[in-house]
């Protein structure tokens, strides 16, 4: 397909993202169940513009502006759509691009008039304004300022550009073997036959990189149940808690189960694990999941809020694990496009909504029992905030010293403080928060 038509659709796929607060990896599966035309390598053409476009809008926009200059705000709607992935490719890829590659599908006569110098004038690059810390990296790094400006607080200036620098990366391919079905060996082996090089995780015993972009999911080892896709940093929780074969286990926000398949796979199918959520259809992926991963220790249910257990399962359970509902900014390389939709409101909401969830699994917890609080988030006040403040007002619960489950894990450099901290840059996993704690009466 001719450059001017994928970039058309890129447009259009673009217009899509924009206008939905869909996730993008969502919008863009349904966009290629609806164009089915489109080979193998259009298809990644498409994608992976699309995704850089994401991945640094802020600084495209940027220089969009400045090579239109003042004209910018009169520039059409789907026109702007088509010259954002143009800047993308242009002064990020430094792609060579010619005037008719990119004119064919604008509607301004006028912008098809000056193509030539503005393809020019993106190759040349536009100087970031000094115009302070935050605006500096958020055009570099394409992030809000208010973004910025947290991670800046809490992590200072060096580490903040190496987590949005990192942050925007794509994310490698990671398969967590299901130990219920096979081994490492063997289910490498297995993709080795259908042609697929996978390399070893360097931290999680149980996972698998593949070395390009394929669709595992159309694969027999994964029709077969040999393997989930999951990030190593999510495969590493279960490792860490570690639940013995007997144990009472609730997974309190479930969601499809990532986590409660690796809880069952260590568990090796025995004991009791209570996998709930809000969202039925989420629970019933976690159904299928089961059935093709060959776990049957897994009771699914659907609850509206978690204070209804407190009576039935009043500690009953030896570890309750909150996968907390968050703003999910550490997983942005998988999800470029919730640089945008993420506001300093929906962390207000969702940091309230996680301490209500501790409450709630409070009294489920047996005396000795653990209480695992884990985000896919960077803020403190999702994270550190959240427990802390949890402890201090269930004077029942303290932290457990993670000392020795990061050494378990090879994890030594991931403590922080009474926390367990993953950052991408320094893991090379999603960005990952965890604490535990215990239950004295």
């Amino acid at each position: 397909m001719q450059l001017s038509s994928l970039l058309g659709h890129v447009q259009e796929l673009l217009g899509n993202i924009r206008a939905s607060s869909k996730p993008a990896d969502s919008l863009m599966d349904s966009f290629f169940r609806s164009h089915k035309y489109l080979g193998s390598h259009d298809r990644r053409f498409i994608a992976e513009t699309t995704y850089g476009t994401l991945r640094h809008l802020r600084r495209c926009e940027f220089i969009l502006q400045s090579a239109i200059g003042a004209n910018a705000e009169n520039v059409k709607q789907e026109d702007g759509l088509l010259l954002l992935p143009v800047a993308y490719l242009a002064a990020i890829e430094c792609k060579n691009l010619t005037a008719a590659d990119v004119s064919a599908k604008l509607s301004s006569s006028a912008l098809k008039e000056g193509m030539v110098t503005f393809l020019r004038t993106l190759s040349n690059g536009c100087a970031i304004p000094q115009n302070g810390v935050a605006e500096q990296i958020g055009i570099e790094y394409s992030y809000p300022d208010w973004m910025v400006r947290r991670l800046l607080y809490e992590y200072g200036h060096g580490e903040t550009e190496e987590i949005c620098k990192s942050l925007n990366e794509p994310a490698p391919l990671t398969l967590r073997v299901n130990l219920l079905k096979t081994t490492v060996e063997e289910c490498q082996a297995e993709l080795k036959k259908q042609g697929i090089e996978s390399t070893r995780t360097s931290t999680s015993p149980y996972g698998l990189q593949i070395t390009k972009r394929i669709n595992v999911f159309s694969l027999k080892p994964f029709q077969d149940g040999f393997f989930e896709v999951q990030d190593e940093g999510s495969q590493i929780l279960p490792l860490l808690i570690d639940p013995k074969p007997t144990a009472k286990v609730l997974d309190a926000c479930a969601g499809a189960g990532g986590k409660t398949l690796g809880f069952a796979a260590l568990m090796k199918n025995r004991g009791e694990i209570f996998a709930t959520d809000t969202n039925g259809y989420r629970l019933k992926e976690l159904k299928k999941r089961s059935r093709r991963a060959g776990a049957f220790n897994i009771r699914p249910l659907e609850v509206s809020s978690l204070a209804e257990l407190s009576d039935k399962y009043h500690e009953y359970f030896d570890v309750v694990f909150v996968d907390a509902p968050c703003s999910g900014l550490g997983t942005i390389r998988r999800n470029p496009g919730m640089k945008w939709t993420v506001t300093e409101e929906t962390v207000n909401e969702v940091s309230q909504k996680q301490s209500e969830i501790l409450g709630q699994c409070a009294p489920l917890i047996k005396p000795g029992g653990r209480l695992v609080y884990a985000t896919c988030t960077l803020l403190r006040q999702e994270n550190e905030d959240v427990v802390t403040g949890f402890v201090e007002a269930n004077t029942n619960f303290s932290f457990i010293n993670p000392d020795a489950m990061l050494a378990n894990a090879g994890l030594n450099q991931a403590r922080s403080g009474n926390f367990i901290k993953l950052l991408p840059h320094l893991h090379g996993t999603d960005g990952f928060f965890c604490a535990f704690l215990e239950r004295s009466s």
